[in-house]
C-alpha cells in the first residue's frame, strides 16, 4: 500500500456516472462525469441499458486520468448507485433486458394488488409500503408481461453491483442496497423468502449480502485494460447513492438533515433508531446502528436537463462556443426573472410523484402563463418549482415531528448559486453546502475505510469533509415564497383529480 494515496469513488446516478479521486486528507485530485441515456418507450416507463453504465464509467475514468491523476497511486475504489434497479441475468451473467429504473411508474396495478393482499406483511417485514419505485412490483410486472425473462433469470444484481461484477468478477450486494427491493427482512437482516416468492424469482438468484465497507474482490486484468486502474487494486462494495451521499455530506449524527438537489430530490433526516412510516422510506445508515428517513420527489435536476434538451438550443449553442455548461447560461437566464417568476409556476411531476403524495398519475405543468411571460420566467419557475417540491417533502418530516438540528444542501443543483439561494429562501432555514459532499466523494471515503486507511466511517468523513459555503435566507424573499407556496399547493390540489381522470 506504500505510496498508494488516492481513493476513488464511482457513483452511478440516475442520469450519469461520476468519478471522484481524493487524497487521504479528502482533497480533490480529479473528477469527471459522463451522462447516459434513459429510455422512455411508453408513458410512465423508464429504463436503462446496463452496458451504458460501464462505458460511462470508463469514459469518466479516462477524463480523470487526463487531469493528471496517477492511477498507480490508487489505494482502493468503491461504488455507489441508484437503488431499486434490478439487473436480471442468465446463467452466463448476461443481462436479459434493459433495467427498469426507480422512476418507472408501470407497476401501478401490481402495487394496488400488493396493498390489497399483502400491505401489512410488507410493511412489517420491509418497513415500506408498495409503490412503483420498488423492485418487488417491478419484477411482478415483468413476470406478468414477460414471464420468459423471469424464468430465464439465474442471477440478480443492482446497478453498482453489476458494474462492480464486471470489474472484479465477484457477485454480491450490500444490505442497504437490499433494503431497496421491498423483499428484504429489515428486522432479521436477510432476504425475505416469502416476499421473494411473489416476484417469481428463484431464491438461488439472489446475491450474497455483505457490509458496505467490506472488500469484494479486486480489479481484474481485463478490467484494468478497460479502466486504467491497476489489476489487483482492492474494491470495496459500497452502497446505495442516497446512503453514501448522506454520509459523504457529513450527516453522521441524529438530527442532521440532507436536502438533495440532484437528478431526484430528497429530504433525509438521520435518526438513532428506525422510524418506519407509511409515507416515507426507511433505510440503514452507513454508520452502523443509525438510520435515515427519506421523503423524496421523483424529479429535481432532471427537470432542468429536460428543459435544456427541449427548450434551450440557444444556451446549448452558446455554451459550446464559449466552452461552458449550458446550465450556467440557463442560470443567468433565470436570474433575469424576479422571485416568483412573474406569476409562472412549475410543478416537477415529470415522472409522477413520491412524497408527500405517492401519486404516479401526477404530471408536470407550467401554470400562470400570460402574454408577458418570458423564457426567463420559465427558467426561474422551474428552479422554484423544484424548491417548492422539496419543501413539500420537508412538510412530511415536520408532520412526523422528527428533530432537525442542521441542514446540508447537496447535489449538482447545490453548486448553482441561484438555485441554492432559491431553496434556502423557500425553506427559510440556514443551509450548509459541503464540499464536495456528493455520493462519489462518500464512496471514496468508504474505499479508504474498507482498506483501513481510516479508523472507521465516521472518522473518515470528519477528517476529510470541507464546507463550501453557508447560506442564510433573506427575510423579504422568504416571506414572498411562503405565500407563493400556498398557491403552489393549491394548484396541485386542483390538478391532481384532472391527471387521475386522464389515466382512467
Amino acid at each position: 500500500m506504500a505510496g498508494k494515496d488516492i481513493l476513488l469513488g464511482i457513483d452511478f446516478g440516475s442520469g450519469g456516472c461520476k468519478v471522484t479521486a481524493i487524497d487521504t486528507d479528502g482533497f480533490l485530485q480529479g473528477e469527471a462525469s459522463v451522462e447516459y441515456r434513459t429510455h422512455y418507450p411508453h408513458p410512465g416507463f423508464s429504463e436503462q441499458e446496463p452496458s451504458d453504465w460501464y462505458r460511462a464509467m470508463c469514459g469518466a475514468l479516462a477524463a480523470v486520468r487526463k487531469q493528471g491523476v496517477d492511477f498507480k497511486r490508487i489505494a482502493s475504489i468503491a461504488f455507489d448507485g441508484s437503488t431499486h434497479n434490478a439487473v436480471l441475468m442468465n446463467s452466463e451473467m448476461k443481462p436479459l433486458r434493459k433495467t427498469i429504473m426507480w422512476t418507472d411508474q408501470r407497476s401501478v396495478e401490481e402495487c394496488a394488488w400488493l396493498k390489497q393482499h399483502h400491505a401489512a406483511q410488507i410493511f412489517a417485514t420491509a418497513w415500506q409500503m408498495p409503490t412503483p419505485t420498488w423492485t418487488l412490483p417491478q419484477l411482478m410486472w415483468i413476470n406478468r408481461h414477460e414471464p420468459e425473462v423471469i424464468r430465464a433469470t439465474e442471477h440478480i444484481l443492482f446497478v453498482k453491483d453489476y458494474v462492480r461484477y464486471l470489474v472484479t468478477g465477484v457477485s454480491a450486494t450490500d444490505y442497504i442496497e437490499a433494503q431497496g427491493t421491498l423483499f428484504y427482512d429489515m428486522q432479521n437482516q436477510e432476504w425475505s423468502q416469502e416476499l421473494v416468492a411473489l416476484t417469481g424469482l428463484k431464491a438461488s438468484a439472489l446475491p450474497k449480502l455483505v457490509k458496505p465497507a467490506d472488500r469484494v474482490g479486486s480489479v481484474t486484468e481485463s478490467a484494468a485494460r478497460d479502466t486504467g486502474i491497476p489489476a489487483g487494486t482492492p474494491v470495496i462494495c459500497g452502497s446505495s447513492d442516497s446512503a453514501i451521499e448522506d454520509y459523504g455530506a457529513g450527516a453522521v449524527e441524529p438530527g442532521d438533515c440532507i436536502v438533495k438537489l440532484a437528478t431526484a430530490g430528497n429530504v433525509n433526516v438521520m435518526t438513532d433508531r428506525a422510524i418506519p412510516h407509511e409515507r416515507t422510506l426507511t433505510y440503514s445508515h452507513i454508520i452502523e446502528g443509525m438510520y435515515y428517513t427519506v421523503s423524496a420527489t421523483n424529479a429535481a435536476a432532471v427537470c432542468q436537463r429536460w428543459f435544456r434538451d427541449n427548450f434551450c438550443d440557444t444556451e446549448k449553442r452558446l455554451a459550446a462556443e464559449l466552452n461552458q455548461k449550458a446550465f450556467n447560461l440557463m442560470d443567468k437566464l433565470a436570474e433575469s426573472s424576479p422571485a416568483g417568476s412573474n406569476g409562472v409556476f412549475f410543478h416537477p411531476y415529470l415522472q409522477g410523484e413520491r412524497s408527500p403524495y405517492w401519486d404516479p398519475d401526477l404530471r408536470g405543468s407550467f401554470t400562470g402563463i400570460g402574454m408577458g411571460s418570458t423564457r426567463a420566467d420559465f427558467a426561474r419557475a422551474l428552479l422554484e418549482g423544484v424548491g417548492y417540491s422539496l419543501l413539500d417533502c420537508y412538510g412530511l418530516i415536520e408532520e412526523m415531528k422528527l428533530p432537525v438540528k442542521r441542514l446540508f444542501l447537496i447535489g449538482g443543483g447545490g453548486r448553482s448559486r441561484i438555485w441554492s439561494e432559491i431553496v434556502c429562501n423557500i425553506f427559510n432555514l440556514p443551509l450548509t453546502v459541503p464540499s464536495p459532499g456528493d455520493a462519489s466523494f462518500g464512496a471514496a471515503l468508504l474505499a479508504g475505510t474498507g482498506v483501513g486507511i481510516y479508523k472507521d466511517s465516521r472518522s473518515a468523513v470528519r477528517h476529510c469533509l470541507k464546507i463550501d459555503r453557508e447560506l442564510t435566507p433573506d427575510p423579504e424573499t422568504a416571506a414572498k415564497y411562503r405565500e407563493l407556496f400556498k398557491t403552489y399547493k393549491a394548484i396541485h390540489d386542483a390538478m391532481a383529480p384532472v391527471y387521475s381522470s386522464i389515466r382512467r
